[in-house]
């Protein structure tokens, strides 16, 4: 009989451990290779100048690569953009559904296939013409997804990544990281998307600049559009890492 307990307890380990391998380890190593071919299938270049010689000291200028997102809606409507920052893992589509499931994509692919990972997501009332477009993600143990804006309260690695690429139905827009925040929803709204007038956008973004964890190089004006990435932190229960970025094209 003990000798039966010891196997039978044993062989629940080994599946404990093997479910930890698959939810922690092999998931999101499925989402990250699944999302990698999306992104190769729906990829085109895009035309730049001619590759004929070039003037002596004179390189060929750089082709975005970007994604044929018309073709990409027809079959996964959901899909709303493009968002990438260079130099890191976060290289994936943005995804939205409605007021009547805001978090649908929280624990989906965009198959809408359950997955530990989920997807990126914009909140349900924003989009690419908000004033503060507002996208959340998982911080993932195996480092993709969002979990790389932890590493930008660090100053050297902000510097090497402050620039973001988010390619929606409107064209390809960059954007500067301009604060990296360590806060939560009820310490500041950072989720706000509509605002009464320039002078209440003003107000919030004076609010949201003074909880950066340094000081911010520029302040936008009310002309400006944010873009604002969000994944969990774990300093405090509910505690969110926030990175503030701005437009700049």
């Amino acid at each position: 009989m003990k000798a039966f307990l010891k196997g039978f307890c044993i062989g629940l380990l080994c599946l404990s451990l093997l479910g930890l391998l698959w939810f922690l380890v092999l998931q999101p190593g499925m989402t990250n290779g699944e999302t990698q071919a999306l992104k190769e299938a729906f990829t085109q270049s895009l035309p730049g100048e001619s590759s004929g010689e070039l003037p002596a000291g004179k390189e060929q200028p750089q082709q975005e690569n970007l994604v044929d997102l018309k073709a990409l809606q027809a079959e996964y409507p959901d899909v709303k953009g493009w968002i990438s920052i260079p130099g890191t893992c976060v290289d994936y589509p943005v995804l939205q559904s409605s007021a009547d499931a805001p978090e649908h994509y929280l624990r989906r692919t965009y198959k809408g296939e359950w997955r530990t990972a989920g997807s990126i997501f914009f909140q349900w009332d924003c989009s690419p013409e908000s004033r503060n477009l507002v996208a959340y993600g998982h911080n993932m143990n195996d480092g993709t997804m969002f979990a790389v804006l932890q590493k930008m309260a660090d100053e050297a690695f902000r510097n090497e990544h402050s620039k973001i690429l988010l390619q929606t139905a409107e064209g390809l827009r960059e954007y500067k990281i301009v604060a990296v925040l360590k806060t939560d929803i009820e310490s500041l709204t950072f989720n706000r998307t509509v605002f009464a007038d320039d002078a209440d956008y003003l107000a919030f973004q004076k609010e949201l600049f003074a909880q950066s964890l340094y000081t911010p190089e520029t302040i936008p004006d009310a002309d400006c559009r944010l873009l604002m990435l969000v994944t969990c932190s774990y300093e405090w229960e509910n505690a969110r890492t926030v990175v503030v970025a701005v437009q700049v094209r």
